[in-house]
Parts: C-alpha cells; sequence; structure tokens
C-alpha cells in the first residue's frame, strides 16, 4: 500500500491544530480552573486554619477567664465566709455583751431594790419600835412620875455648869417674855413654887414663869428662854437612841462609797452603841434655837 505524504503530512497538521486547540481553548481553562479550585481551597483551607486557631485562642481565653472566674468565686466566697464568720462573731459578741449587760444591770437593779427594801425595812422596823417605845412611854406615863421629873429637873437646873448658866441669864432680858416651863402633865402648885425658887436661884432674881402642858415630851419638863431651850425628858433619850441608831445604819453605806474612811466609819458605832447601851446618862441637857 502506497503512503500519501501530503494526507500524513494533512492529518498531522490537523492533529497538530487540533492539540494546540486542545490545549488553548480546553487544557488551559481547565488547568485554570483546577489551579484556582486549588486556591479556593487553600484559602478556604487556610480560613478554617486561621478559625480554628482562632477559635482555639478562644477556648484558652474562655478556659482562662473561667478559671478566673472560678478562683474569683473561691475567693468572693472564701471572703464572703470569713467576713460572715467575722460579722457572725461581732454578732455573738454583742449579743453576749448585751446579755451580760443586761444580766448586770437586773442585778444592780435587784441588789439596789433588796438594799432598798432591807433598808426600808429597817427604818420601818426603827420607827415602829422607838413609835411603840414612846406610845408604851407614853401609855406608862403618870402624874406621880411626871413629878419625880420635877425634882430630878429641879436639881439639874441647880447643878448646871457655869458656861451654861451664864448663856441662859444672858438670854433673859428686861421686857422680854415670861419664862416658859412645859410640862406632860400639869404640874401642882407645890412643884411650881419648886421650879420658881430654882429659877429665881438660877437668873438671881424673880422672874415670871408660865406653866403649860405639852403632851409629846412624855414624862420630861422642858424650859424656854427666849428661843433658847434647855429640857430633861424621856423622848430626848428616845431622839438621842434613834439618832444614834440611824447612824448606825448608815455605816455600811459609807464604807462601801469610802473605803479608805472605813475604819474611821466604823470606829464610831461602838461609841455611839456603848453610850446607848449604858442607859440615860447621869446629866442630859438638849438645847437648840427655837
Amino acid at each position: 500500500m502506497l503512503i500519501n505524504w501530503f494526507t500524513v503530512g494533512a492529518q498531522l497538521l490537523n492533529f497538530l491544530i487540533l492539540v494546540w486547540l486542545m490545549k488553548r481553548f480546553l487544557y488551559r481553562p481547565i488547568l485554570d480552573a483546577i489551579d484556582a479550585r486549588e486556591e479556593r481551597i487553600a484559602a478556604e483551607l487556610a480560613d478554617a486554619a486561621a478559625k480554628q486557631a482562632e477559635a482555639e485562642q478562644a477556648r484558652e481565653t474562655f478556659r482562662d477567664k473561667n478559671t478566673a472566674l472560678d478562683q474569683q468565686r473561691a475567693t468572693l466566697l472564701s471572703q464572703a465566709a470569713q467576713t460572715a464568720e467575722v460579722e457572725r462573731r461581732r454578732l455573738l459578741d454583742e449579743a453576749r455583751d448585751a446579755a451580760d449587760s443586761l444580766s448586770a444591770k437586773r442585778r444592780e437593779a435587784l441588789s439596789q431594790e433588796q438594799e432598798r427594801l432591807s433598808e426600808e425595812l429597817v427604818q420601818r422596823t426603827r420607827d415602829e419600835v422607838f413609835a411603840i417605845a414612846r406610845k408604851a412611854l407614853a401609855d406608862l406615863a403618870c402624874a406621880g412620875l411626871d413629878a419625880r421629873m420635877c425634882e430630878v429637873f429641879v436639881q439639874r437646873l441647880q447643878d448646871l455648869d457655869s458656861a451654861t448658866r451664864d448663856e441662859l441669864v444672858s438670854t433673859l432680858t428686861p421686857g422680854s417674855d415670861p419664862v416658859l416651863v412645859s410640862s406632860a402633865f400639869d404640874l401642882p402648885p407645890p412643884q411650881r413654887r419648886a421650879i420658881q425658887v430654882a429659877l429665881a436661884d438660877l437668873f438671881a432674881a424673880e422672874i415670871q414663869v408660865r406653866f403649860e402642858t405639852a403632851a409629846q415630851l412624855i414624862n420630861g419638863i422642858e424650859l424656854s428662854v427666849n428661843g433658847r431651850k434647855l429640857g430633861w425628858s424621856i423622848a430626848d433619850y428616845l431622839t438621842a437612841m434613834e439618832k444614834s441608831v440611824g447612824e448606825l445604819l448608815t455605816v455600811p453605806a459609807v464604807a462601801d462609797a469610802e473605803p479608805d474612811t472605813a475604819h474611821d466609819a466604823e470606829s464610831t458605832p461602838p461609841a455611839a452603841e456603848a453610850s446607848t447601851a449604858a442607859g440615860p446618862p447621869e446629866r442630859s441637857e438638849s438645847e437648840q434655837r427655837g
């Protein structure tokens, strides 16, 4: 078979043209499309990697923040627990102090009330005792006993010391009121004359004397000269004894208020008590300004 080189050349030329056309219009667009797709895929992969890295970073950040929040929460809880414990202790201390203060005030109030009741009981007992004593002595008083008191009173006027005598004489001035003699019972004329004689001897002159009865004296006689009084009666003994007992009862309060002077305060009552226990003194004059 004969080879037609023209045909071969034409077919070869056609093949080359076809190859060039395929390369020019088919293969290049395919390669460009493949390159573009590869670039797009690479870009997407890079973007995905970037997003993954960003997500990883965000996760790390979230984890750090979560850890920080956990630590902060733990710290806040610990601080809150400590603050609550401190506040609880403070409130307990305040409640305890308030309870102690209230208890102390209650004990003090009870003590004061007990002391007040005790003092009131002692005061009432003392008042009742002396009231009963006064009433008993008043019931026992009689004219005969009053006559004896008159004799004792005259004797005491005669036994006055010079200082008291001079003071009484100095109070009696010309034109002054009559000398007043008070007694629990109406004195009979003989006793009145005895007293007038004693007063005349006392003042070294005849003086006017006015007699009156005063039941509160309880068997006693009282001399009043221009406001100056000189008396002797059972009521004086009761008053002195009541005052002595009152001073004796006030010693514990003074000793509590002034510890340094407790010895001096306590040293007084025995003397008063001894004086009271010894009974009425042989000589007792009570003088006061009217």
